[in-house]
């Protein structure tokens, strides 16, 4: 038996690995990835390393064996996912895993966005293979917002479309890390974790810390979905992702990713990192020798 991380050199991936290396043995971790050279860093450390891709289902064949305990880090191919999730799903069941964890969406059902409608798929496919799961509907990630506050502090503004709608972010090591306390704790089998941060917060909450924080006048600017789809299209980003990030935040608007139940704190036994913590270490990040980018 063995921890195996799907996605393993990905950026949630890589924190679940550095929390299991804090909990077991590199020789009891798999880490599988698309690319084996980009996880070279974790081989050295004595992880072992499988090649696997989701879209190639002839990778997966021994990727798992009897008993594993299973981080299945869900695919970031919009449209994709339910087909490529079905073979992870598949393969799994044919090694007879001990347990299926996999990343799904904070809500589970009552999460209407566009996002959620592959992660509801891939859970009625988990439920309907037998395999011994564990959905850990994830929450959004600070990472989501504060890895856009380069552009943030060059235009004055954070720009959406959540309206007022308040939204209950953690950091990507809480969910990192409760992924790991799953993974090597028992009786989490057959169990479903609405993950989430301790507190919900709006976007002109968020401006405002930032302005704080930075002595900076910055202002949440509300968009209607479509025009802020075309900024985001307009800034590089790939329409449809465009869509998926709007029509998220419209589910913000709703109150779909507001939950605070605190399921995610109780698992790693101590409060989520606040949003406020997050924003400090990423504008540290930022710092050049000179200080912050005007």
């Amino acid at each position: 038996m063995s921890f195996v991380v799907t996605g393993a050199t990905g950026a949630l991936g890589r924190l679940v690995i550095e929390e299991l290396l804090r909990r077991t043995t590199p020789g009891e971790i798999v880490a599988l990835a698309r690319d084996r050279a980009k996880a070279a860093g974790l081989a050295a450390r004595g992880v072992e390393i499988k090649t696997a891709d989701y879209s190639r289902p002839e990778t997966l064949q021994g990727a798992f064996t009897a008993g594993d305990r299973v981080l299945f880090i869900s695919g970031n191919e919009a449209g994709q996912r339910l087909t490529q999730h079905r073979t992870v799903i598949d393969a799994a069941r044919e090694a007879g895993v001990g347990l299926l964890a996999y990343t799904s969406v904070l809500g589970g059902p009552a999460a209407t966005f566009s996002i959620a409608e592959e992660h509801l798929a891939t859970e009625q496919a988990l439920l309907a293979s037998g395999v011994p799961y564990c959905l850990l509907r994830n929450g959004w990630y600070h990472e989501n917002y504060t890895g856009a506050l380069a552009d943030t502090l060059r235009t004055g503004a954070v720009v959406g479309s959540a309206d007022g709608g308040r939204v209950a972010t953690a950091a990507r090591r809480d969910y990192a890390e409760a992924a790991a306390v799953v993974l090597t704790g028992s009786g989490h089998e057959n169990t479903v974790y609405e993950l989430s941060g301790d507190t919900a917060w709006t976007m002109a909450e968020y401006a405002a810390e930032v302005s704080r924080q930075t002595g900076r006048r910055i202002a949440y600017r509300d968009l209607p979905p479509e025009q802020y789809v075309a900024l985001l299209v307009e800034a590089g980003v790939p329409a449809l992702g465009a869509q998926l990030v709007a029509d998220a935040d419209t589910g913000i608007a709703r109150g779909e990713l507001s939950a605070t139940p605190g399921e995610l704190s109780r698992l790693i036994g101590r409060p989520t990192t606040p949003v406020a913590e997050a924003i400090a270490e990423a504008l540290k990040a930022l710092e050049g020798p000179h200080g912050l980018p005007s």
